[in-house]
């Protein structure tokens, strides 16, 4: 049964926000976001009740906590967020950023652009979770400050950045499917006119993993499909002189991961490097003036053969080479920032030479920020210039403070996605007129951050047109072509709400979100693929001196499978348990269960999820 948002459940919703700090304002205190810094809602550090857009941050703390997972793992239990694997945590991963495709969701490491070009979705299978220091997800269409593909919003990995003295870390674990995991970091940072911080860290973990697929699929082998991850980061930064700093980033993941091909003893081997490299400069020109440049690389490399013979070997690569000229201007209480970019992406591809082409893109920013008492007032344009022609976006929002922690936001944007290489030139299937799909979004919160209590209601409604899409027939029939092809003959309608909330009574720390939603397909009247119209996540957190227990529990209602909701996916609920306990001041155990009441379910057609599992590790740490 198809699920609509209608505006008297989107009115209910926002009232029951309203009244229900009053229910709980005698709890004790949590953090606040006063507390929180959120960089990627306006590109420049803000306080998170100054920031309009709904915000998730994830802290350092409950990456640690997810066990031997990955970055989808840790992504699925946010609001507004749902996932397909196909296999085990080194298989493709999709991400869906309040129902939008996975290509229309922008992916920064530490303010760098990664995906491919051919498929316009990043490698979070390849994204190693134990350099993560923290996970900025802003929600919503944000073209008007990072471009093309910000139609459901943005989310940033930043890793770890050295700090004044010296900190070391490393941890190692073990768990089911003979997973392995072992890591260390090295950070700090000296003083003096000159100062120098650092930041360097190595991690490798890998799992015999289970069977990807299940019988039915294409390729079916009930041998279990293993993968091994290996990563290198760093980052050094230098004070030149006061108010001026200079540094450099990088970071290397190879990840190699088998998928079934057939009944045969042999399987396929994926072999994924993700690589991304940057230097930046930061300049306090004038007191009001901040002058930030950088210039960066991505590469996205997945190659394939079979354990029989290389000689079946297929591989393509995609380079970005981005620069940025970020200039922030403070003016009294408001902020106004001018934006430059350009950004050159280059495919490779050793199987399908139509794809190796490049497309330059050259972009022109301006926002502003203003805030006068209780109102809030962020205003932004941008203008993108490549080979689709000229593209415009705008974005405006408003926020009032009522007082006592209470606040309302209303804001409306314009955003769009760039056609990728497969849709404009895979021979056979791509069309080189496709235009880039058109977002626009209109949304209202209602913010309670007082105290022991902190609530989040938000309501949108994304309009989508120009979405490119396997239309049959084929529309483009210049060569005479038959069959399929990638064109922009379809619009979508992505609308919902999300409820979130958390608060602390003494050592219970409960935290919860809950999201209606309705991705649907304007021309056929079905809910897009592999979305549900219900997810809910929840997490109860009980610590008591040394030791701290808690519970997740993530529930999803059923999905389809394809656009013609034929093939239904059944909703699923996943209860995961974890325990950590503090031996003393350097060293801690942990220990986690996953999905433990062994639950069978489906993120995609006759592909395997991860029955009960297990994974316990040991960290050390000085400082």
């Amino acid at each position: 049964m198809t699920f609509h948002v209608s505006r008297q459940a989107a009115a209910s919703s926002l009232a029951l926000a309203m009244a229900a700090p009053f229910a709980h304002a005698a709890s004790t205190p949590v953090d606040t976001a006063i507390d929180t810094v959120v960089v990627t809602a306006a590109r420049t550090p803000q306080r998170a009740d100054d920031v309009i857009a709904q915000t998730t941050v994830i802290h350092a703390e409950e990456i640690a906590r997810s066990g031997a997972g990955s970055v989808a793992d840790v992504l699925q239990r946010q609001p507004g967020i749902e996932i397909t694997r196909n296999g085990s945590a080194g298989a493709s991963t999709s991400v869906y950023l309040r129902g939008a495709n996975a290509n229309q969701v922008v992916v920064l490491l530490d303010g760098v652009r990664i995906g491919s070009s051919t498929s316009g979705t990043a490698s979070w299978n390849a994204i190693p979770l134990e350099a993560i220091d923290r996970i900025e997800v802003v929600y919503g269409p944000l073209s008007t400050l990072y471009g093309a593909d910000a139609i459901g919003g943005v989310i940033q990995i930043f890793t770890r950045k050295g700090e004044a003295g010296l900190s070391a870390t490393a941890s190692i674990g073990a768990g089911s499917e003979s997973t392995r995991q072992a890591s260390a970091h090295i950070a700090g940072a000296s003083g003096g006119e000159h100062a120098v911080s650092y930041a360097f860290g190595a991690g490798h973990d890998e799992s015999d993993g289970f069977s990807a697929t299940r019988p039915g699929a294409s390729g079916y082998n009930a041998d279990d499909d293993g993968y091994r991850r290996t990563n290198v980061h760093g980052r050094v930064a230098v004070a030149i002189a006061p108010g001026h700093e200079a540094g450099a980033q990088f970071l290397h993941s190879r990840l190699r991961a088998q998928y079934d091909s057939g009944a045969s003893s042999f399987d396929t081997n994926n072999r994924q490097d993700l690589n991304t490299a940057s230097v930046f400069m930061s300049n306090q020109f004038l007191p009001n003036w901040r002058s930030t440049l950088q210039l960066a690389r991505s590469e996205d490399k997945l190659g394939s053969f079979t354990s029989a013979a290389a000689s079946g070997a297929s591989q393509i690569d995609t380079q970005q080479d981005e620069f940025t000229w970020q200039n922030t201007i403070t003016l009294g209480p408001d902020t106004l920032q001018l934006l430059y970019g350009h950004r050159k992406e280059e495919v490779a591809s050793s199987a399908t030479r139509a794809l190796e082409r490049e497309r330059i893109t050259n972009s022109y920013a301006a926002a502003y920020a203003l805030r006068r008492g209780p109102h809030l007032v962020d205003l932004s344009a941008r203008q993108d210039r490549s080979v689709y022609g000229n593209k415009n976006t705008g974005a405006a929002g408003y926020g009032y403070n009522f007082g006592n922690g209470l606040r309302a936001t209303a804001s409306i944007g314009s955003s769009f996605r760039a056609p990728t290489f497969n849709e404009l030139y895979y021979p056979g299937y791509g069309v080189d007129t496709n235009q880039p799909e058109r977002g626009r979004n209109a949304e209202l919160g209602l913010r309670y951050d007082r105290r022991a209590v902190q609530l989040d209601a938000t309501v949108y409604r994304n309009r989508l047109t120009d979405m490119i899409v396997s239309a049959n027939p084929c529309p483009d029939n210049r060569d005479g072509r038959t069959g399929s092809c990638a064109y922009n003959v379809a619009s979508a309608t992505l609308e919902g709400v999300t409820l979130a909330a958390s608060t602390r009574i003494g050592d219970l720390r409960l935290r919860g979100s809950a999201d209606w939603s309705d991705p649907q397909d304007n021309g056929t009247g079905k809910r897009l693929a592999r979305r549900a119209a219900k997810h809910a996540s929840f997490n109860a957190e009980y610590g008591s001196g040394q030791l701290k227990t808690g519970a997740e529990w993530v529930l999803s209602g059923a999905r389809f499978d394809d656009a013609a909701n034929l093939r239904r996916l059944g909703g699923y609920g996943l209860l995961n348990l974890y325990a950590s306990w503090q031996i003393n001041e350097d060293f801690s155990l942990l220990a986690r269960v996953n999905n433990s009441f062994d639950k069978d379910y489906e993120l995609a057609r006759n592909y395997n999820t991860g029955g009960r599992s297990w994974f316990a590790g040991l960290r050390y740490g000085i400082r």
